[in-house]
């Protein structure tokens, strides 16, 4: 370990406990009002022009995978409340959780089941509208149902889209991309779940398998699509793109809210919990979710103990300029979905100046909440979503914050998200294997 993170270690006690592989909660001193920050990477006019876009593939979507007609072609998930897993989490987990525990539901997203299917399919979908577009086959006035046409399959077919995944990003991708008829590629780091990798190659996906992490997978794919003029190469660790399609769920979720008739204003906070890997997709909900609840939202990132990149980059104010093995610490997780070494390096400033603080947890209570989501609530999300819990876990920490927040008097009206990022596509002997490997 250089001398340099030494001295984080010295000045940031939350550091030196992660670098412990000890569960710890940091709280962002540095988080800004919305009405003080000036964020010009990603505008309103952007996130508007992507709920624009979703709104134009619906009728294709529809058609294209019939789970998605009873919305309308949307996809979006159920905002559910949790009141079982609430006492549960106070009565066996140590929480304090005042106000109302609610599960968001990505883990039920159609199409993919993941909280990946908003950045992922958006993208691809952007990517496919652009082609059309420059080719004279598709104009935004259109309907796209032409989409599901067999002349635009054979015209996707001439070009390749290739991503980077640990697994639920390349799901998503390799999924909707193979139904346009594109050729896909999914780079996949050795964190990949078998079964993702036997799903994506029966959807028709070229899966490439590798024996390092994810950074490395992303590395290679990029290099393999620079080798092919008629490639596009999905880029997690910096793509606008995704992060525009992970934005949108938050006026999704409003509308959500204002159908249950819970308005959040400075009576009523938001807390909402993302599990973080590599940090697009809680990057991109808790930015959507600032620009529409402002200063009443409050955001908080989760990771497991051994792969805290984002915690690491933040709180160090480096973001991709360090990951998790200069600080000595593997990178290695159950919580596939959240296997990454080094945050974005796109992602970690733009949210910085929002986040509310940063959780970690260790493995073996995801098992243990995965459980307990089931048995109280008969919901099954991977281990990595429930990730989404640990900093309601940390009940002095959060007490903490509420009350530097000046939320003590409103605390009981609070309203908890936890995001739940995955777990449908699971087949039935892996939830098998997942449950067995509860410690008793």
């Amino acid at each position: 370990m250089n001398t340099d993170i030494e001295k984080y270690l010295e000045k940031n006690i939350e550091i030196a406990d992660a670098v412990q592989l000890k569960e710890v909660f940091w709280l962002n001193t540095d988080k800004k009002s919305i009405s003080q920050v000036q964020i010009t990477e990603v505008s309103e006019e952007q996130i508007e022009d992507a709920e624009s876009r979703w709104q134009r593939f619906a009728t294709y979507l529809s058609i294209a995978f019939p789970e998605t007609k009873e919305n309308n072609g949307i996809v979006e998930s159920p905002l559910r409340k949790i009141l079982n897993m609430q006492e549960c989490l106070n009565l066996q987990f140590g929480s304090d959780i005042k106000g109302e525990l609610y599960l968001k539901m990505d883990s039920h997203l159609p199409i993919s089941g993941s909280i990946k299917a908003r950045g992922g399919i958006y993208e691809v979908l952007k990517h496919a509208e652009i082609l059309a577009i420059e080719h004279n086959l598709l104009k935004e006035t259109d309907n796209y149902a032409i989409l599901a046409d067999e002349k635009f399959r054979k015209f996707f077919g001439q070009y390749t889209i290739q991503v980077g995944s640990t697994g639920n990003l390349g799901m998503s991708i390799g999924i909707m991309s193979a139904k346009l008829g594109f050729e896909v590629i999914v780079h996949m780091s050795a964190d990949a779940k078998q079964w993702k990798k036997d799903l994506l190659r029966s959807r028709g996906a070229t899966v490439i398998e590798y024996q390092s992490d994810y950074c490395v997978a992303v590395e290679q794919g990029r290099k393999e699509s620079m080798k092919n003029p008629n490639s596009y190469f999905v880029d997690d660790e910096n793509s606008v793109d995704l992060f525009l399609g992970y934005s949108v769920a938050a006026k999704r979720l409003k509308q959500q809210l204002d159908e249950q008739s819970i308005v959040i204003n400075e009576n009523k906070p938001l807390f909402v919990y993302l599990p973080c890997g590599i940090g697009g997709a809680p990057g991109g909900v808790a930015y959507g979710l600032k620009q529409v609840f402002g200063d009443h939202v409050h955001c908080f990132f989760t990771e497991p103990t051994e792969a805290c990149c984002m915690l690491l980059g933040v709180a160090t104010g480096l973001h991709d300029k360090v990951s998790v093995q200069d600080f000595g610490i593997s990178g290695k997780t159950e919580a596939d979905g959240l296997a990454v070494g080094r945050p974005s390096a796109f992602v970690g400033r733009v949210i910085a100046p929002y986040l509310s603080g940063i959780a970690t947890i260790e493995d073996n209570k995801l098992y243990q909440l995965m459980d307990s989501l089931k048995k109280t609530e008969d919901i099954f999300i991977e281990p990595s979503a429930c990730a989404s819990f640990a900093a309601l876990m940390k009940s002095d920490k959060l007490n903490q914050y509420i009350k530097c927040n000046g939320l003590e008097s409103v605390a009981h009206n609070a309203i908890h998200i936890a995001w739940a990022t995955g777990g449908s596509m699971v087949p039935e002997y892996m939830i098998q294997e997942y449950l067995s490997k509860v410690s008793k």
